[in-house]
């Protein structure tokens, strides 16, 4: 029987090209007999080749056009089309933002041209297009490196005023800034299309969730909901739902969470945005912009047959990519770092190296044993030069 592509409940099976080819033999040969010569290096075999190929191209073509119909499986512009009936569309490259204390007299305007900060390395971040200083003498507000990509600036390094005002007075980022991305990868652009299709949920929680979660800029955004009449291990208030949230707009970030939230529920977060119901009465919404908690790890390895010095450094960015993958207020399983590890090992079927130890810890403190806990406002991130890599 002629080999074909099928679909199951599984999906769509096209078969390799092995077998393509051995089914144009055996089909050849029932025509010219079983004697017939198609080796690779007969005029027959090679235009058999040729055939299979161009088969299991249409093949892998077809396959490629059926995936492309589900966000689980279609790639580059296909997911991009398909997201857009969840109401999504796929990140353009973007700036890196962080939240920033501007501080002066009381009514100051700073609008256009818009206001400008800078950090100590004369990198220039821009303010929103109109920053009006309140009666408390200070607001904070979200500013965006001048350049796209991954600018970086550690808490407290922006702190210049690059264009004066009158009245305004300073300016301070508390927090460390989110880098910027470039154009968003389907893996990520995949997991924002599972969030977002709770916006239309049952649960107001989970549709406010979707709404924080789709927002232009949000890499990585956690809920938390507390409908007891006591405060939790997080410390979030009874009765109260709390969001910790990675870049974005912190403006656009409270007002989504007012437009969706319930009657009644309070807001927990140390980050407070002023923001208006239908009546106009104001309402302070509050939540947390994620922290980074980096994570120093130690691997020891004896190194086997085969094994090259390039496989240490592919370990090393596996770790890292493993931790920095993981979820706000995700803890760091020891017993899961083996899994990357040992993705490595392998070289043509051949163990190349056995792991004899993993130490993982905060950055700068003990590397231990044991799993790391990450607080629930916090993110895992490391850095390649922060895990180190024993050979003996």
């Amino acid at each position: 029987m002629a080999i074909k592509a099928t679909i199951d409940e599984n999906g769509i099976h096209v078969p390799s090209y092995p077998e393509v080819l051995a089914d144009l033999q055996q089909e050849y040969r029932a025509i010219y007999g079983q004697d017939t010569y198609l080796e690779p290096d007969s005029q027959d075999g090679a235009l058999l080749a040729v055939f299979a190929l161009r088969l299991y191209d249409a093949y892998t073509l077809a396959a490629s056009v059926y995936n492309a119909y589900s966000p689980a499986t279609a790639q580059g512009v296909g997911l991009s089309s398909v997201v857009k009936t969840n109401g999504i569309r796929r990140d353009k490259s973007s700036h890196s933002s962080t939240p920033v204390r501007v501080i002066g007299q009381a009514g100051t305007i700073i609008s256009n041209p818009r206001g400008v900060a800078a950090d100590d390395a004369g990198r220039r971040w821009l303010l929103p297009e109109e920053v009006v200083i309140p009666p408390e003498g200070e607001i904070t507000v979200t500013a965006l490196a001048e350049k796209p990509g991954d600018v970086r600036a550690a808490a407290g390094e922006i702190k210049n005023i690059a264009t004066p005002r009158r009245g305004w007075q300073a300016v301070i980022n508390p927090e460390a800034a989110t880098p910027g991305a470039p154009v968003e990868q389907d893996a990520r652009l995949r997991r924002r299309q599972s969030i977002s299709t709770a916006l239309p949920s049952l649960s107001i929680f989970e549709g406010i969730w979707g709404a924080v979660a789709s927002l232009p800029g949000v890499s990585r955004c956690r809920g938390y909901e507390n409908d007891t009449n006591l405060p939790d291990e997080n410390g979030i208030p009874a009765h109260h739902i709390c969001f910790v949230v990675e870049g974005g707009n912190i403006k656009a970030i409270g007002e989504t969470i007012a437009v969706k939230k319930g009657p009644g529920c309070g807001t927990y977060g140390t980050t407070k945005v002023l923001t208006r119901d239908k009546h106009g009465a104001p309402l302070t919404i509050g939540f947390f912009i994620s922290a980074d908690q980096a994570v120093a790890a130690a691997i020891r390895i004896k190194p086997l047959p085969g094994y090259l010095s390039t496989s240490g450094q592919t370990i090393r960015k596996s770790v890292v990519d493993y931790i920095n993958n993981h979820e706000i207020g995700e803890n760091v399983l020891l017993s899961d770092l083996y899994t990357p590890v040992n993705a490595v090992k392998f070289d043509s079927g051949r163990r190349t190296f056995d792991v004899t130890e993993i130490r993982i810890g905060p950055k700068g403190g003990p590397l231990v044993a044991a799993n790391m806990i990450v607080a629930f406002n916090r993110a895992a991130t490391c850095a390649l030069e922060d895990v180190e890599l024993l050979e003996f």
